[in-house]
């Protein structure tokens, strides 16, 4: 699992929520986070979950998601077999957020402060697995 957070405190949250349920990588920006997927993906260890908000230094969640989206795209993988994303942001109720991240092919958006109940009723919607 990968979480790109650039907020030490919500980092933390989801990493505690997340141990359960394997290996948790971090980035800290959109850049370093599409970095980290391609060699992810580059090594045949693609990630089946990440995190990702969408206010960060360097690259924006949007563009960000665009990208690795398209690394999976030129690596041959599809729908069922790419990684599971959920876009994470402290602007409640921004439609146009929520809609540029469906767009941006996510699986799912959350809202800061990340609750552990509904994080994981999200992860059971998405059939999530490890």
């Amino acid at each position: 699992m990968l979480i790109i957070e650039d907020d030490p405190t919500s980092r933390l949250l989801l990493q505690e929520y997340l141990k359960g349920y394997g290996d948790v990588d971090v980035a800290t920006n959109g850049r370093e986070a599409v970095e980290i997927v391609a060699a992810a993906l580059d090594a045949e260890r693609p990630y089946n979950l990440i995190c990702l908000d969408i206010m960060m230094p360097e690259l924006d969640g949007h563009e960000a998601l665009r990208e690795i989206r398209a690394l999976e795209d030129e690596k041959g993988i599809w729908d069922t077999y790419r990684a599971r994303v959920v876009m994470t942001t402290a602007l409640l109720s921004d439609a146009k957020n929520t809609s540029a991240a469906y767009r941006s092919l996510c699986d799912a958006y959350l809202p800061k402060p990340i609750d552990k109940a509904k994080l994981l009723g999200i992860l059971r919607q998405l059939n999530f697995t490890t």
